[in-house]
């Protein structure tokens, strides 16, 4: 007889509760809105917190929100999972996807309308990937879209608030100031955005067989897109943005920083290559194996690799934009991230 789960232990109710919500890829979310704060050259703050936040919450109403969506195959597939198990109520695992939807969307007020718009936009996209899309071929892509609009929510959420503290704030100035204050806009992280969304279509079209495996074309498929992404993103030309003049991002004292230049930019030569090249390999080695043996284990681990590259890649497009320090600290948390992973599984 399947106990209820308020009846459980603690230890196995929060034990239940990071299976259902995949806490070990947690670690691959806060990237995005760093590599969105440096797409478009302003240093992270208030706003970025805020996008962090936002996104952490969203992503895991997805997680919660999937579980509950597939709890009737899960129960043929995977009876181990927490909804078909018993140890987490599919009543319970829908109303975290809606509170943690609301506290996401609330986050991303705090940044600003703009950025709430972006929120709203990437929490309609989980809804829809988790209750219609998953099973379509527009899966993938709807994927895809959700992390290049995190990536972007970034980007928004951390202009909208340096904008909102910029000494040429509406009262504060004239046309010059206006004008600087449209400076950078945060469609700048676009190419960012498309480099993120497109390795992540990458790894939801393997992830389409980790129950079954039996795929060796669409892991080889998966590596030679995460080799050319890696290609493109250890290219250090600089991004429109960074074409301009070396002046300080138009935020007020202390909020933006220059345009990499002189040894700065000699620096971002030097360390994009070595992070993309970490980004390939990470991505590469499983899904390698994958392909040369599709078994659902080896697949499922090609999955979890993919989903641990995104942090090297994060740190690699935070690095091309000039945040080289940051995505050398956000590579840190690749190790802590397959650690967690051992304890609990990200797919």
């Amino acid at each position: 007889m399947i106990r209820s789960p308020l009846l459980r232990p603690a230890g196995e109710r929060l034990r239940a509760w990071s299976e259902l919500l995949r806490v070990s890829a947690l670690l691959s979310v806060p990237g995005d809105a760093l590599a969105g704060a440096a797409a478009v050259g302003v240093r992270p703050g208030r706003g970025t917190a805020w996008a962090v936040g936002s996104s952490l919450c969203l992503y895991e109403a997805g997680m919660a929100l999937n579980d509950w969506a597939d709890r009737h195959e899960d129960a043929v597939e995977r009876p181990h999972r927490p909804v078909p198990s018993g140890r987490v109520g599919p009543g319970a695992a829908l109303g975290a996807a809606g509170v943690l939807t609301a506290a996401g969307l609330a986050l991303a007020a705090r940044a600003g309308r703009p950025p709430l718009a972006v929120a709203t936009a990437l929490a309609a996209t989980v809804w829809a990937y988790d209750l219609r899309l998953k099973h379509t071929p527009a899966g993938p892509a709807a994927m895809a879209t959700a992390r290049g609009l995190d990536l972007l929510l970034g980007a928004t959420a951390t202009v909208s608030a340096a904008r909102r503290g910029a000494p040429g704030a509406p009262g504060a100035g004239g046309a010059g100031d206006a004008s600087r204050r449209t400076a950078v806009p945060p469609l700048t992280a676009l190419p960012s955005a498309a480099v993120l969304a497109a390795h992540t279509y990458a790894v939801t079209a393997v992830s389409r067989h980790e129950v079954q495996g039996g795929s060796t074309a669409t892991p080889l498929g998966a590596l030679a897109a995460a080799t050319v992404l890696g290609a493109l993103t250890a290219s250090t030309r600089p991004d429109p943005y960074h074409r301009g003049p070396a002046h300080p991002a138009p935020y007020g004292p202390g909020a933006g920083r220059r345009p990499p230049s002189g040894p700065r930019r000699s620096t971002a030569q030097r360390v994009t290559p070595l992070l993309a090249a970490v980004y390939v390999r990470t991505a590469a080695r499983p899904l390698l194996h994958a392909a040369l043996n599709p078994s659902p284990l080896l697949t499922g681990r090609a999955v979890g690799g993919g989903i641990r590259a995104m942090i090297p890649l994060q740190a690699a497009l935070m690095s091309r934009s000039g945040a080289t320090a940051g995505g050398f600290a956000l590579l840190g948390l690749v190790p802590l991230t397959r650690r967690l992973a051992r304890k609990v599984s990200p797919t």
